[in-house]
């Protein structure tokens, strides 16, 4: 690592740089101690740490690919098991398809959406037996299609997208985690992907689902702003956008770190990267042809927001409301034990978000702490809670710090993997056999 000044025999005095070839090997004569200015970190394909010569991989992101192969391994072990033990007929004699397991719920939508459009033969909302499925952004059905080209199988193009996705996720999470440490042979990051990938609700970054497309651009988009590459950060968190609405959330997050952590006299410029995807007058650029696009077929500016409210209850109620909707249906008996049960994840798992975000602002850390309020706000003003304990694959703050809090406290690694594994088990059959999983 350069010092500030090259180290030298005391006997030998100092001499001035000479310009051209020298014996450090810089061309120019320049000191390795020279260092480019604030905000410049190199280039793109730098974002996973690699050098200039090449994209490499540590002895840590190895570590991390391997754990995650072998927890695919794991989930996808507990398919084949799904398939063989809970069949819809007990007296069935042959198990359903390698595949069958994973057609469930939002698949058919993004599966749909890639195969026919949104609007298929001037279909849309007021046609019998509309699906709604206006409600879901166009970035992961687009790359489904792009890969169908190439895997026929559309099952198989979903489930691929899902794995590369993720295993680009948990590098970058690894990464973030890393960013909290000096040492480098810390197991934080290493720690953070265990618990993030043995997380209740894990089973859905193995599923023809958005989470895991949605984390390999989200992810490194924060990476690249904590890197002070902000051009980068813009671009991924605009990709992150079509993916899923939570790209908005991401943006203002990237917007309150650069103007917390640059030097605004230095980067000014830099900021148009981040307007495009995070100032309040300008909405992101994905969500703003989307709008256009819904209304340009259907006639309404608030397209999306009507599908999620026919589809999923998600119009606009204070925050008490929603909990005590939820609350109704998770304990009132006004739900089948199915779904009464999940409501009561969906509100437990508002208790750990809000307790998240207390954490968060008693740290100071107030981008994480945007990201993670701005989540809440959409979660907890609907009806009633949908899809919170999904919506924890995405708040990678919670992730770093429970993976920081079990290298300070060795039991909490051993609590946390002796409550959520099963529960994990659980709600992976809760989803493989076609029942709600939140």
């Amino acid at each position: 690592m350069a010092t500030s000044t090259p180290l030298r025999p005391p006997e030998q005095p100092a001499h001035p740089p000479v310009r051209g070839p020298s014996a450090t090997g810089t061309p120019n004569g320049r000191m390795p101690s020279e260092r480019r200015r604030p905000g410049r970190r190199g280039p793109v394909f730098g974002l996973f740490g690699a050098r200039r010569s090449g994209f490499r991989l540590g002895h840590d992101d190895r570590n991390v690919l391997l754990l995650y192969v072998l927890t695919r391994v794991g989930v996808w072990t507990t398919a084949y098991c799904a398939r063989w033990l809970f069949a819809e007929d007990r007296r069935a004699r042959e198990a359903g398809t390698a595949l069958s397991s994973w057609g469930q719920w939002d698949w058919w939508h993004y599966l749909h959406i890639a195969q026919e459009g949104y609007f298929p033969g001037g279909a849309g909302p007021g046609t019998q037996g509309w699906d709604n499925r206006e409600a879901f952004f166009p970035g992961f059905p687009l790359v489904l299609r792009a890969v169908h080209v190439v895997i026929p199988d559309w099952s198989v193009a979903g489930l691929l997208i899902s794995f590369v996705s993720g295993a680009v996720a948990v590098l970058a999470l690894a990464r973030i985690a890393r960013l909290h440490v000096r040492d480098a042979d810390s197991p934080l990051g290493q720690r953070a992907v265990l618990f993030f990938l043995l997380s209740p609700c894990a089973v859905c970054l193995a599923a023809g689902y958005t989470e895991s497309l949605f984390l390999a651009l989200a992810l490194p988009a924060w990476l690249a702003a904590r890197r002070g590459n902000w051009a980068l950060a813009g671009i991924l968190a605009c990709l992150a956008t079509g993916v899923r609405v939570s790209g908005l959330f991401l943006a203002a997050a990237i917007a309150a770190h650069f103007i917390a952590a640059a030097d605004l006299r230095e980067q000014w410029r830099s900021i148009t990267w981040i307007a495009l995807p995070a100032l309040p007058a300008l909405p992101a650029l994905p969500a703003a042809v989307y709008t256009w696009y819904l209304h340009a077929h259907t006639g309404d500016w608030m397209a999306w927001s009507h599908a999620q409210e026919r589809g999923w209850y998600r119009d606009f109620h204070t925050p008490w409301e929603a909990w005590q909707n939820t609350w109704k249906a998770a304990f009132t008996h006004t739900q089948s034990t199915g779904y009464a049960v999940m409501f009561q994840a969906e509100l437990v798992t508002m208790v750990v978000g809000l307790v998240l975000l207390g954490v968060l602002l008693r740290r100071r850390k107030w981008p994480e702490a945007v990201y993670t309020a701005l989540s809440l706000w959409a979660l907890g003003t609907s009806y009633w809670y949908t899809s919170v304990p999904r919506a924890t694959l995405l708040w990678w703050p919670m992730w770093v710090m429970l993976a920081a809090w079990s290298l300070r406290r060795p039991w909490v690694r051993s609590a946390y993997l002796c409550v959520v594994a099963p529960l994990s088990t659980v709600l992976a059959l809760t989803f493989l056999t076609g029942r709600w999983a939140g």
